[in-house]
């Protein structure tokens, strides 16, 4: 087997494990929309923190891959070649949703949150974990303190210093968010430091979480029309 095929087994299970959290709480959110449960079950209680934190893993394990790509140097043309892709994504989430839901269509998900704070994460590569998790802190902090009425410029929503925002099914502004990116990066600088991380061939049975793990991006972007291909067949097979 050779190096190319080897991988950080522990970090594909991880980006599996936040793949199937994703798609749990869609199948959840599916069933409110198609009249299976209460409408409000997927956005109050333990469903709402549930989505928060399989969002946070999301851009955290983003901020983690950042510096294992690029925390030696900069691969120019890998980090364009991988921002083009999410930021394609990016778009398209946001058109498919205006298309069915324009009135609260993700202008600023998930990706659109990892795309910019993997640009503005490169200008952190060099800074020690412990700056890094400072700056995290701050980032996290700052919305819950101070926020001004020039952010409520709709150009500006996505900063997240803004008290009035439209509604949209998915929304990651750069503050707090951006600090959950910063603690992906210093965990990831944290256990750099410590020696390189382990890689090995998967085996058999930790295939599907190699598989997953490396086509993440693929699964997030198809999962929920799938998911909603089978409500409208069930529902027409039991109409």
């Amino acid at each position: 087997m050779t190096q190319q095929h080897e991988r950080i087994l522990w970090l594909d299970m991880a980006r599996a494990l936040a793949v199937v959290g994703m798609v749990i709480y869609h199948f959840t959110f599916d069933l409110a929309m198609f009249g299976y449960i209460h409408a409000a079950t997927p956005v109050t209680g333990f469903w709402a923190v549930f989505a928060r934190a399989v969002a946070g893993s999301f851009i955290a394990l983003a901020g983690f891959g950042l510096v294992l790509a690029h925390g030696r140097g900069i691969g120019w043309r890998r980090f364009w070649r991988r921002f083009g892709v999410i930021a394609a994504g990016a778009a398209l989430v946001s058109f498919a949703t205006w298309s069915v839901m324009p009135d609260q269509f993700v202008f600023f998900g998930i990706l659109h949150s990892i795309v910019l704070s993997s640009l503005i994460g490169l200008a952190f590569l060099r800074l020690h974990w412990v700056g890094i998790l400072g700056l995290a802190a701050g980032v996290i902090v700052l919305p819950q303190l101070w926020r001004d009425v020039v952010f409520d410029a709709p150009p500006l929503w996505f900063v997240g210093l803004s008290a009035h925002v439209r509604p949209s099914m998915d929304f990651e502004p750069l503050f707090p968010w951006f600090g959950t990116f910063l603690i992906g990066m210093a965990g990831a600088k944290l256990l750099l430091a410590r020696g390189p991380l382990a890689r090995k061939a998967p085996s058999p049975a930790m295939a599907w979480a190699s598989f997953a793990g490396r086509h993440s991006l693929v699964i997030y972007l198809i999962h929920q029309p799938v998911l909603i291909g089978l409500f409208i067949g069930w529902n027409w097979l039991h109409g």
